[in-house]
């Protein structure tokens, strides 16, 4: 059974109307101040501001504990809840879940020493597109504008106690196994994610190693107990980006990988060495001009959860929308009925 603290922590989070319990109080007055202090952080050890910066890390660890124990109580709540308490309960507990996942990703994002780009908000979200609670306060922090839809999800039929991890990309991911990070080339990294995603090179396994190799800040991996099993990529300036993949990117992978040398192999081998030598669609100029960043998530097979890969898209949305962007777009073949019901069902 849930122990007294957590029961403790379930009461807190869903206190009053109008009012928060201590542990939804003190999530909220982190989050607020690690994201007003973001610009503390981001700068060598031995710069002026080096105890503003030790005093933001300090309190965003607390954060992450935080968010941590809110993630446990979820998987908790839902292996040893009675079946009626618990069909009553998850679908707040779940919201929230998911919407620490993200808070939790995009404070870490906040504090990698690469970034110190200020929050350009723009205008905030209409009120109609927030709900009340603490789940509403956490989503008008999270910088996502009026991307309403990835908000208003129902909640699974059948909950999970799945534990998941979102986080941005960090050097150490190029060991443990899945080559993550900058060791190794482009496509061995895309090539080791790809691999813990699935077992087959498909067409975004392909296509992220562009995004790994040319726009790391912006990359995201969600894990679950058997390691990386989702991502999410973007680029800030998609119309740079896309001319920096055409003419360095790609001739590099098509040095590195003749035409000739997958006529060997398999199929499947063939088919990837092939996809580095075929010309990639232009993206039309209108599209740019009203959609200036591009995108692009995928999860593995077992992850059934639809609010993990909304968490995902939370995250990296915010990233961008933090440093300025003002829409996305994602390219997807109309022949690849995964990917298109995977974006589908984020709304």
């Amino acid at each position: 059974p849930l122990t007294l603290e957590e029961v403790q922590m379930l009461v807190e989070l869903f206190y009053l109307p109008y009012h928060h319990g201590a542990l939804a109080q003190e999530l909220l007055e982190h989050f607020r101040w690690l994201r007003a202090n973001s610009l503390s952080v981001g700068v060598p050890a031995t710069a002026p501001d080096a105890c503003g910066g030790s005093r933001w890390r300090g309190r965003a660890r607390s954060f992450q504990l935080l968010c941590a124990r809110t993630c446990r109580l979820h998987s908790r709540f839902v292996r040893t809840a009675s079946r009626a308490l618990l069909y009553d309960l998850h679908p707040y507990l779940w919201d929230i879940r998911n919407m620490l996942l993200a808070a939790s990703a995009f404070v870490l994002w906040l504090g990698c020493q690469s970034i110190t780009a200020p929050m350009l908000l723009g205008r905030d979200a209409e009120p109609w597109a927030r709900r009340g609670g603490l789940f509403g306060e956490l989503q008008a922090l999270l910088p996502v504008g009026n991307s309403c839809d990835l908000f208003y999800h129902p909640p699974p039929l059948f909950p999970s106690s799945q534990l998941y991890l979102l986080r941005p990309l960090l050097p150490l991911d190029k060991g443990a196994g899945c080559c993550l990070g900058h060791g190794g080339s482009c496509s061995e990294v895309s090539q080791g994610l790809q691999a813990q995603l699935s077992h087959a090179p498909s067409l975004p396994g392909r296509l992220l190693g562009s995004f790994l190799s040319l726009s790391p800040e912006y990359t995201f991996v969600l894990e679950d107990e058997d390691g990386p099993c989702g991502y999410a990529a973007g680029a800030l300036h998609a119309e740079g980006f896309l001319q920096q993949r055409d003419s360095s990117w790609l001739p590099a992978l098509r040095h590195k990988y003749p035409p000739d040398l997958g006529t060997a192999g398999p199929a499947l081998g063939q088919e990837a060495v092939l996809f580095f030598h075929s010309e990639p669609l232009a993206v039309p100029q209108p599209v740019l001009r009203r959609f200036p960043s591009l995108v692009q998530l995928g999860t593995a097979p077992r992850v059934l959860d639809v609010g993990a890969s909304r968490s995902l898209a939370l995250c990296l949305l915010s990233a961008l929308r933090a440093n300025g962007s003002r829409g996305v777009f994602c390219q997807v073949s109309d022949a690849d009925r995964q990917q298109l019901s995977f974006y589908s069902k984020l709304g």
